[in-house]
């Protein structure tokens, strides 16, 4: 204390940090405003950010605060909230310390009010349908006599029992139920996912894939009914490749999910009786249909056996058939004999008319006319011959001059080849004579740098070759024996040797023995290097 009244503070208040008075009013905030109501307008909401958490604000004409939604609360919401939506928040105030901010914690979000539900679902409602998804080209006609029904509704409430119920009276059929929530959170999610479900069955395949689905569900509020309302419901039963009935509430109430369906049903029951026919109904058509077609058929067999009746007596006898025939016969029979007479006595007149024209006369005349058109022709062939023979001889007379002038050519011929022949003669003389010139020269380099590199030449500056018996060089002293048989080749020989002791070395630490010095020998004259080129 006394440190306190030493200090050079005006005034006895307590001093804080900045951060001990940003948490001090951070719970006393929390602690005066730990769960509130808040009504508002959404205003700022771009969706969750990419963390997952929502942040918008809640404004009304005066004053805004700002809003955030976690993660966690946000996914079982149950609406999505969206821009200028009039809601009620309910969660706490806290503070943001880092900036001075307050902002409201956001636990639980609804609707304020059955309008602004209202104008959310238009609103939503002219959105989808500025999409196209309600268009009347979009619905199909339902199948008259389905095989299986596939229902998405509660399985513990009366919807089911009485579509189950409806279907057994008219028409029993196979029935597969998707259990789902109709209401509350997540319901929306749950009804989506069952129509993509069943339009994901295989045709063949272990289920069997439903031919009409039904989306049912009982009456109540439009709180109650607004899963129904939910984007991702009406598209999927816009997507749906089965033809759908909506039957959400009663003959009064609407959802979204009915504009998008491809029939709406009242109830629940009346889904049941538009999915499948009266089976009693059918039965009674079907017999009534199969008695007209037996009194059709009698009738029609009745007609056809009157009409051949009326044919067989409109038909002639069979006397009548061949009366005309055998009449013609008759007649052709009787006058054959006649015909034949008549017809010989046609071919003898026309004989005889022939005959007048083969007299001797006329045949000399044709034979000395035949026999001058032979004459003609024999002259047109001679003369023709003739031509023929003419130029074949001019022909001839042609070739022989040709064949007269012939050696004259084959010479002048003969000589050009000759002259030729001498030329390349003379070229191939001089090509070879380059060739060989040529292979002498490297020949000749050849043996300058074997003769450098033979050994010979190492001999003739004073070295010698030392071999054993066996004429295979030796290189070391310790490879020979006293006694043995070598020879030594210089540059002018060999000669023999025999070796002998190898000369003793001096003890160790003895002195060497010192020699003369000699006068060195004059050096004799190197010998001429041969030129490698």
């Amino acid at each position: 204390m006394s440190s306190f009244f030493e200090s050079d503070s005006p005034s006895n208040l307590t001093e804080y940090s900045v951060s001990e008075l940003s948490g001090s009013i951070k719970r006393t905030v929390e602690n005066a405003f730990d769960q509130v109501r808040v009504r508002g307008e959404i205003s700022g909401y771009r969706g969750p950010h990419s963390s997952g958490h929502a942040y918008f604000s809640l404004k009304d004409d005066r004053s805004r605060i700002d809003a955030v939604i976690w993660k966690g609360t946000f996914s079982k919401l149950k609406f999505r909230p969206e821009e200028g939506m009039e809601v009620i928040a309910t969660g706490k105030v806290t503070t943001f310390p880092g900036s001075s901010k307050y902002q409201i914690v956001i636990e639980t979000l609804e609707p304020a009010g059955a309008g602004a539900l209202m104008a959310l679902l238009e609103e939503r409602k002219r959105k989808l349908g500025a999409e196209g998804l309600f268009d009347p080209e979009r619905k199909r006609r339902l199948p008259f006599m389905p095989k299986v029904i596939g229902v998405v509704t509660s399985p513990t409430g009366a919807v089911i029992r009485d579509i189950l119920h409806r279907i057994s009276d008219r028409f029993p059929v196979h029935v597969l139920l998707w259990p789902v929530k109709v209401q509350g959170e997540g319901s929306g999610d749950e009804v989506a996912n069952a129509i993509r479900g069943f339009n994901e069955f295989a045709p063949d395949g272990p289920i069997p894939r439903p031919d009409v689905l039904i989306v049912a569900r009982g009456g109540g509020s439009l709180e109650d009914l607004w899963s129904f309302n939910d984007e991702a419901v009406v598209r999927a039963a816009a997507a749906s490749g089965i033809p759908l009935i909506s039957a959400v509430g009663h003959e009064t109430d609407w959802t979204l999910i009915d504009y998008a369906a491809d029939v709406r049903a009242p109830t629940p029951t009346g889904a049941a009786e538009m999915a499948v026919p009266v089976k009693a109904e059918l039965e009674a058509q079907l017999a009534s249909l199969a008695a007209r077609l037996q009194g059709g058929v009698s009738r029609q067999m009745d007609q056809r056996r009157q009409t051949v009746r009326a044919l067989l007596r409109a038909l002639p006898s069979l006397d009548q058939i061949l009366a005309l025939p055998r009449r013609r016969f008759d007649e052709a029979a009787a006058g054959l004999g006649r015909g034949l007479e008549l017809n010989t006595l046609n071919k003898r007149r026309s004989f005889e008319r022939m005959a007048t024209q083969l007299r001797p006369d006329i045949l000399s005349n044709r034979i000395a006319e035949r026999r001058q058109q032979l004459g003609e022709r024999m002259t047109r062939a001679e003369r023709t011959i003739e031509r023929m023979l003419d130029r074949s001889r001019a022909r001839i007379e042609r070739a022989d001059a040709v064949f007269a002038t012939l050696p004259s050519r084959l010479e002048a011929q003969t000589g050009r080849a000759r002259d030729r022949l001498g030329n390349l003669v003379q070229r191939t003389d001089t090509a070879i004579r380059h060739q060989l010139t040529r292979a002498r020269s490297e020949l000749v380099a050849q043996e300058r740098i074997l003769q450098s590199l033979s050994y010979k030449n190492v001999l003739k500056r004073g070295y010698a070759v030392v071999r054993d018996e066996d004429d295979r060089p030796v290189s070391l002293a310790a490879a020979l024996s006293t006694g043995a048989a070598i020879s030594i080749e210089f540059a002018d020989g060999r000669i023999g040797a025999v070796t002998g002791e190898s000369e003793a070395t001096p003890p160790s630490g003895a002195p060497p023995s010192k020699k003369r010095a000699t006068r060195p020998a004059e050096p004799a004259a190197p010998p001429k290097q041969g030129s490698l080129f």
